[in-house]
């Protein structure tokens, strides 16, 4: 496929705001590549590169050779000369980088080199984000969509999918099974503002904790930990490992919340929970394990199974003090006291499950729906002001926005510094300056892939932001690089949070 035919797509892709037909170009698109080249459309359609970082900065991006006449440049030539950009190392290598790169510039044409500078850069910003991918796959190979949306869930990967999609259809994905020692990607919830409004019958009450989201593989006497970003971490936390192999469990697959508490059983700040997650804590000190659900149990697979099944095998597997807090009921007063146990005990709220909802991963829906009396939603940031005052020579004042699912792009809410301690303050200078894609000497834009969980007193009508709405006295409470913008919280959930639609 030609690089010329890609560059077309993109720019058609990044001029409309409709998803449907945003679906429809990729998928010609990936009919065009074929089996071989659609993992590097789907990459490079995504803003990514498979090689992920291959060192070249953005200086190296202004310095553009004389563009070729005509196009004849590959996606395969351009997926190549990455791969020797990443390779190259040692006394010289960034020089070296740099000619590799302005080799390849010169093969490009005009668009072309505008794709591949903005692609380097990060800066496509076209929307072409998983929900519109998979969608696009699915378009592409003539399936259904949910057939992708499992295989991605089992698999992991996008580009593989794609390539199993376009080359073997329907069948092909079905080899995509779940598999100890793989981690799927993990169910999300739903936001609900209130108890009143989330139960809905009998569900099951989990505690909600502000701790590290872990899958949990065994095999025999071998336990492997996954972050939600599917991250192993098996080695930083061998007190998990010990204490999950001490069950006997032939194989299993157990979805659950690592955390740091205190000897009186209240949990540390999340910052000490994740510093003990990101080097080798173990012995006395280090995390605990809260399973809450169960996905496979020696040799069945329990990831189709409602609720109240897995969480009948969850008890069989685990003593009470590894498995989180849990009631079931139907009642209100009793999901109040519940939600007041949790909030004694210095935990965020609670988790309201149906008990017969499967085990839907990568995807939010009403299956699960947390209730956190302090309002926080997880935000992308969209763009950075300089600071002033004691500020002046950071990036402070941060820009707001929800995911739009429809168009694959952000809506702003608002604008925010409050919250913000010296030593955020110092990290997110640096983060941003490296996601910087435009400047106009006071506002930085940026990539839109950073996301920051937000404290808010509430939402009000507003015809400054397009959304209609804008967040009420709000204050960065972390981030959250274990999630990617694709997870952050939607104008739809905002919306209902208000109350209104716009």
């Amino acid at each position: 496929m030609l690089l010329a035919e890609l560059a077309a797509a993109w720019r058609a892709v990044s001029e409309t705001s409709a998803r449907r037909e945003k679906t429809a170009l990729i998928a010609a698109c990936l009919r065009d590549a074929g089996p071989e080249e659609a993992p590097l459309v789907v990459h490079y359609l995504a803003g990514e590169l498979p090689q992920r970082q291959i060192g070249i900065g953005p200086s190296a991006l202004g310095d553009r050779p004389t563009a070729s006449p005509s196009p004849g440049l590959s996606v395969s030539r351009v997926d190549a000369v990455f791969s020797e950009i990443k390779a190259a190392s040692g006394p010289g290598s960034v020089a070296g980088k740099r000619r590799l790169l302005r080799a390849l510039l010169a093969e490009a044409t005009g668009p072309e080199q505008e794709f591949l500078v903005r692609l380097l850069a990060g800066d496509l910003r076209q929307g072409a984000l998983e929900g519109v991918m998979t969608e696009a796959i699915a378009k592409a190979a003539g399936i259904p969509a949910a057939a992708v949306r499992r295989a991605v869930m089992l698999r992991g990967s996008l580009s593989a999918v794609a390539v199993a999609a376009l080359s073997g259809g329907a069948e092909a994905l079905s080899a995509f099974t779940l598999r100890v020692g793989r981690p799927v990607r993990p169910m999300l919830a739903s936001s609900a503002p209130s108890l009143e409004e989330a139960l809905k019958g009998e569900m099951a009450l989990e505690w909600k904790m502000d701790g590290i989201r872990a899958q949990l593989h065994v095999e025999g006497e071998q336990v492997r930990v996954f972050t939600r970003t599917l991250e192993e971490i098996t080695s930083r936390v061998p007190e998990v490992v010990e204490r999950v192999r001490a069950l006997g469990l032939r194989s299993a697959i157990l979805d659950g919340e690592l955390i740091a508490l205190r000897e009186d059983g209240r949990p540390h700040p999340f910052q000490v929970t994740s510093a003990r997650a990101a080097t080798r804590s173990g012995g006395i000190g280090g995390l605990s394990l809260f399973a809450f659900d169960v996905l496979h149990l020696d040799g069945v697979d329990l990831l189709d199974e409602p609720g109240s099944v897995r969480g009948e095998a969850l008890v069989r597997a685990l003593p009470e003090p590894l498995r989180m807090p849990r009631t079931v009921t139907a009642e209100l007063p009793e999901a109040e006291a519940f939600l007041a146990g949790a909030l004694a005990r210095g935990h965020e709220g609670v988790l309201l499950k149906s008990l017969g909802t499967p085990y839907t991963a990568g995807r939010r829906g009403a299956g699960w729906i947390k209730v956190k009396p302090r309002h926080t939603l997880d935000l992308v940031v969209l763009a950075v002001e300089r600071g002033s005052g004691r500020r002046r020579g950071t990036l402070s004042n941060l820009h707001l926005g929800a995911r739009d699912p429809r168009t694959g792009g952000f809506v702003m809410l608002g604008k925010t510094f409050k919250g913000l301690t010296d030593r955020m303050l110092a990290w997110q200078t640096e983060r941003f300056t490296g996601l910087k894609t435009a400047d106009d000497g006071w506002t930085v834009t940026v990539r839109p892939v950073q996301v920051v969980e937000i404290a808010f007193d509430g939402l009000q009508r507003s015809p400054r932001y397009p959304g209609g709405l804008a967040l009420r006295f709000a204050r960065v409470l972390r981030y959250r690089s274990d999630k990617t913008a694709e997870e952050a919280d939607t104008i739809d959930t905002v919306r209902a949070l208000a109350g209104f639609e716009p």
